[in-house]
């Protein structure tokens, strides 16, 4: 890697977070994207990964919807859309009330300020992903929410970690003792053996 490269400065760029949607038969599929911009007056580009299985329909259709995600999103929507291949589950079964565009491609209209729907024009190659340049064909405003930033979501949306325990587990029986320091002293309560049976947790 290059020295003069700092990954994280690429963190401070201001990313949304997007729910982006296709329809290519019967099957409809959507995905979390964190890179779409305006580039002209009625004209956007976005990226894609291309591990998701919306990536190869839109290659496919040459057309999909955007749902801005906003502040009030759950990080269920995350989990739904991100977490899982639409090529393995139906993202959108159980979904009692589809919400199309004029596309005839579904959206999320729960927790979204704006949905665009858009054809493709062109597409560029960049590596893991492929950036896509599109016509819109419709947009409309669904709420006055703020949108979701990449840096509120990790701030506030995103579930922290659960802080590691410290401590000594007990080599002979699997008793833990929770502390930085273990007592020289210390008698496993369960099967009595020494200190000196007993190992740091990984942390």
């Amino acid at each position: 890697m290059n020295s003069n490269l700092d990954p994280t400065a690429l963190f401070k760029l201001s990313y949304g977070l997007f729910v982006l949607t296709a329809r290519e038969g019967d099957k409809d599929n959507g995905c979390i994207i964190n890179t779409a911009i305006q580039v002209a007056d009625s004209r956007i580009g976005f990226a894609v990964n291309k591990q998701n299985y919306t990536h190869d329909m839109i290659v496919s259709t040459r057309e999909c919807n955007i749902s801005v995600l906003t502040e009030q999103v759950p990080f269920s929507v995350f989990q739904h859309f991100g977490f899982q291949s639409g090529r393995n589950v139906d993202k959108f079964a159980g979904c009692n009330e589809p919400v199309r565009t004029q596309n005839g491609i579904l959206y999320i209209p729960k927790c979204t300020n704006a949905v665009l729907s858009a054809k493709i024009e062109t597409t560029q190659d960049c590596g893991t992903h492929t950036l896509f340049v599109a016509n819109l064909t419709e947009s409309k405003v669904l709420s006055n929410d703020k949108s979701v930033t990449y840096e509120y979501y990790f701030a506030n949306i995103k579930p922290k970690p659960a802080p590691k325990v410290k401590g000594w587990v007990c080599k002979i029986c699997g008793y833990v003792y929770e502390g930085e320091v273990l007592p020289p002293d210390f008698i496993c309560p369960l099967c009595k053996h020494p200190t000196s049976d007993f190992e740091p947790m990984n942390r």
